[in-house]
């Protein structure tokens, strides 16, 4: 069951996606320019900071597991 995880977390990390991640008002606003190059350097900063709270709580998840692991071999 463990191995069935860890196999579709690692295809769901390795595949990637297209993602909007605009707000309505700032889409609105970026549509009217010609281009679309403030749009697109927009979007890929938002989902940019989007990236950071997730890995900082995968790093805290990593630790506590890891400590979890220790104390139970610890016990054995």
């Amino acid at each position: 069951m463990k191995y069935k995880i860890s196999i579709f977390l690692l295809l769901s990390l390795l595949i990637s996606f297209e993602a909007s991640a605009q707000c309505a008002m700032c889409r609105a606003v970026l549509e009217t320019e010609e281009g679309q190059a403030a749009a697109e350097g927009i979007n890929d900063g938002i989902v940019y900071l989007m990236v950071f709270p997730y890995l900082l709580m995968a790093g805290v998840a990593y630790f506590i597991w890891k400590s979890r692991r220790k104390s139970r071999t610890e016990e054995q």
